[in-house]
């Protein structure tokens, strides 16, 4: 694999890390600024509905520019947002910083899908994107629980400040690293918007939505599930949140290597694992070694579907797809959403800590019915690519150079 999937990971690192972070040091930032901790919590909302907004109108730009120089200019943004957050004055400055920095995320991680699949050969594609999600999945296991540490002992600010650091680091790494790029062939915005128009397109983004909003419903609400349901002690909490990054970091590495061989296979398997382990999920918390084992399983399977999803968008949209790969970006921010609101609404109505689990074992099933929809489709069609994109798949430059040609 090329270094340069080295540069693109620490950008997803840090993009990983500030995403999280912020959900261990709300009662931190909530005490300083004098509001309470569900106001605290629109720095959550705010960064996922700034990543949903920001991607498709980023990724349109991103379009008309060189793609190494607007990685560069999105990591920029990331910088300034996280060190706007570490210096505000009141709250709403740091609310404003948050989405400053969210901005970059979808469009970072959907231009920078594109770079890492055209630098290998394209039958090693899905293995170079999870390279660069493996920097996603690493934030989990030592970002998040490093810089909530740090951030309750030193002050919440220099976490923010460090994560700035990354992104200054992640921006020279990819000035020096990634080798210069062709200019993606100019595509009117109706060219970008004709790849919604693909069933299979909107079949995995629908898929996206679903399956790792699905993940999410068990997250979003673990500290409480995990100390107040299961019974472990507020200081076991981290350790268990490393457990889940190490489960979401073997599955993107696992989804990476297989789905260039057997796309289709690993998605139907990887939901139906993810279904069934989040339905287990209420009947596991009533033992803490079950709940232990259960956790990094579902950090898995959710995590097994991100390369192939992110690739077949690729695969789908060979033609035009900056702005569709940036949207599914938004997608998986979009079904974080969305399961942190239904899980909210059923702990409201009364029912615990353990539902939400099942909530989102109904929201897998969803994607998992979507997948042998789309796996249908394909059998129909051959091989579910649409002309075009074979038409430009046969017409690209020796391996290491074809999926830049395909992806312009």
């Amino acid at each position: 694999m090329p270094l340069a999937l080295l540069a693109l990971a620490i950008g997803a690192f840090g993009i990983g890390t500030t995403e999280f972070v912020t959900s261990g040091l709300l009662p931190e930032v909530a005490e300083e600024f004098g509001v309470s901790v569900p106001t605290a919590g629109y720095l959550t909302t705010g960064y996922a509905l700034g990543v949903v907004v920001g991607a498709p109108i980023l990724a349109i730009v991103g379009s008309r520019v060189s793609r190494k120089k607007m990685l560069i200019s999105l990591m920029g943004l990331f910088t300034a947002g996280n060190a706007l957050s570490a210096v505000a004055p009141v709250f709403g400055v740091m609310l404003a910083g948050r989405i400053v920095a969210s901005l970059a995320h979808g469009a970072f991680f959907g231009i920078g899908a594109i770079v890492a699949a055209g630098l290998v050969a394209p039958q090693k594609k899905a293995a170079a994107i999870s390279m660069m999600f493996t920097g996603l999945t690493v934030s989990n296991i030592v970002g998040v629980p490093f810089g909530t540490m740090l951030g309750q002992s030193a002050g919440w600010r220099v976490t923010f400040g460090v994560i700035a650091g990354l992104g200054l680091l992640a921006m020279l790494g990819i000035a020096t690293l990634v080798p210069r790029l062709p200019m993606p062939e100019r595509t009117r915005v109706s060219g970008e918007m004709a790849a919604f128009r693909n069933p299979q397109v909107l079949l995995a983004m629908a898929m996206t939505v679903l399956g790792f909003g699905g993940v999410f419903t068990l997250s979003t609400y673990m500290a409480p599930i995990l100390t107040d349901v299961v019974g472990y002690a507020s200081s076991s909490v981290t350790w268990l949140l490393v457990l889940f990054g190490i489960g979401m970091f073997a599955g993107n590495l696992v989804g990476g290597r297989l789905a260039d061989r057997a796309l289709m296979p690993l998605l139907l398997t990887g939901l139906t694992g993810l279904t069934v382990t989040l339905a287990l999920m209420p009947l596991a918390t009533h033992s803490k070694v079950a709940t232990a084992v259960a956790i990094p399983l579902i950090g898995a399977f959710g995590f097994a579907t991100v390369p192939p999803l992110q690739k077949r968008v690729l695969d789908q949209t060979a033609d035009a797809p900056t702005l569709a790969s940036a949207v599914n970006i938004g997608a998986f921010n979009l079904g974080n959403a969305i399961a942190a609101w239904l899980g909210g609404l059923v702990i409201s109505a009364g029912f615990g800590y353990r539902v939400p689990n099942l909530v989102g074992a109904g929201m897998a099933a969803g994607a998992l019915v979507l997948a042998v929809v789309s796996a249908g489709l394909e059998r129909r069609t051959g091989d579910g690519t649409p002309r075009r994109g074979r038409i430009a798949a046969r017409s690209t430059a020796p391996a290491g150079q074809g999926a830049v040609t395909a992806g312009r």
